[in-house]
């Protein structure tokens, strides 16, 4: 079986700019609980910080995102084909 490497990358970078969009919005709706979720997930206290959010960071953000996880979703779909159609084991 192969993978369709051209899709798999828009399907990445479709799913990574709705992802970064909801993470957005919620920065924007609720900053103090997403703080706090941020300092659980990276086991540090992060007193002091604050988000910044702006339109220009919120496009920045979203192309730069969406176009690494397009890349990596491609890069995932041409090694697993390479890889695959091998005799590696």
């Amino acid at each position: 079986m192969k993978l369709d490497a051209k899709s798999l990358a828009i399907s990445f970078g479709i799913v990574t700019a709705v992802l970064w969009t909801v993470c957005s919005v919620l920065v924007a709706l609720m900053p103090g609980p997403m703080m706090s979720m941020t300092e659980h997930m990276f086991h540090s206290d992060m007193e002091g910080f604050s988000w910044t959010l702006t339109w220009t960071g919120f496009f920045i953000g979203l192309v730069s995102w969406t176009v690494w996880a397009a890349a990596a979703g491609w890069l995932i779909g041409w090694a697993y084909n390479r890889f695959a159609s091998s005799n590696v084991a």
